[in-house]
């Protein structure tokens, strides 16, 4: 991507919502497997783990489906928001990775291409057409991975407040870094996050750092062919801007979003914002040309 056409790429997003998480999201987001919001639970077996997914029919339109992938320590809980929000419009998709949330535990934590293997035979396994993937955090680590190795599986790539900056890439500075933004997030956001540590287990937790930090995103990043959406928020200490604008540039075909206001899970508290970003990521549009 040239320069000329990132800097044209890059906008933000109508800030709606700033910032919540109230004791409704929360109940839909601690809801599985009961159905609630539009969203019900299924288990499959994948690579001999049952492996839990929330998922929202959505119309029948034939829009693309979209999968949402979680990050480090969560599970598709978080991301409720954002499926609710995108399932008027969409089908969508939130598989718990081997062992956080209702999945199946396996005996180690999986690094990042082994979750990304598992993802691509849970893609497999719904038989679904290319889709958009959306990963935040270390879920997009998994779901660039996914994208540079399987291209004809993903159709459009989002990639939400991606991990982990080269300049903080160990256990201390990410810690770090969560503790910064921790304090800017909505505070209802912790008993989901109490919940996903205790299914996960605090060392699976600590393990899944470890191979965070150890992975090179950048070796994957190039390799994405699919048309990609860099999306942070304006306050993301573990995305900031010089890691955001470096992953932009990386991508082939990036275009870069910034939701004003919003600190590291964009996607949990500024959900119709990010909905709104995909969707016009999705629509048929001239694609930027350079004069």
């Amino acid at each position: 991507m040239s320069r000329a056409a990132t800097q044209r790429s890059r906008r933000s997003a109508r800030p709606a919502r700033t910032g919540r998480f109230g004791l409704a999201e929360l109940r839909v987001g601690m809801a599985a497997p009961r159905p609630a919001a539009g969203l019900s639970s299924e288990w499959r077996l994948v690579g001999g783990l049952r492996t839990h997914t929330r998922r929202a029919v959505g119309p029948d339109t034939g829009a693309p489906p979209v999968v949402l992938v979680h990050g480090l320590a969560v599970s598709h809980r978080y991301l409720t928001p954002l499926a609710v929000a995108l399932s008027t419009t969409h089908p969508v998709y939130v598989p718990d990775l081997p062992g956080f949330g209702l999945t199946e535990r396996p005996r180690g934590a999986y690094d990042v291409h082994r979750h990304a293997a598992h993802l691509a035979a849970w893609l497999a396994a719904y038989r679904l057409p290319p889709v958009c993937l959306l990963g935040h955090s270390f879920g997009a680590e998994v779901a660039a991975a996914l994208a540079g190795t399987h291209p004809k599986a993903v159709r459009a790539l989002v990639l939400a407040g991606p991990t982990s900056d080269p300049v903080a890439r160990s256990r201390r500075a990410q810690l770090g870094r969560w503790l910064v933004d921790s304090a800017r997030e909505a505070p209802l956001q912790a008993p989901v996050l109490a919940r996903d540590v205790w299914n996960a287990r605090p060392w699976r937790v600590f393990a899944t750092l470890s191979h965070s930090v150890r992975n090179a995103i950048e070796a994957n990043l190039v390799r994405v062919t699919a048309p990609t959406l860099v999306l942070t928020g304006g306050r993301d200490p573990i995305a900031p801007a010089p890691w955001r604008d470096q992953v932009a540039r990386l991508v082939p075909d990036a275009n870069l979003v910034v939701v004003p206001g919003a600190p590291h899970n964009v996607a949990t508290t500024n959900p119709v914002a990010v909905a709104d970003a995909i969707r016009h990521l999705l629509a048929p549009h001239p694609a930027l040309t350079d004069r």
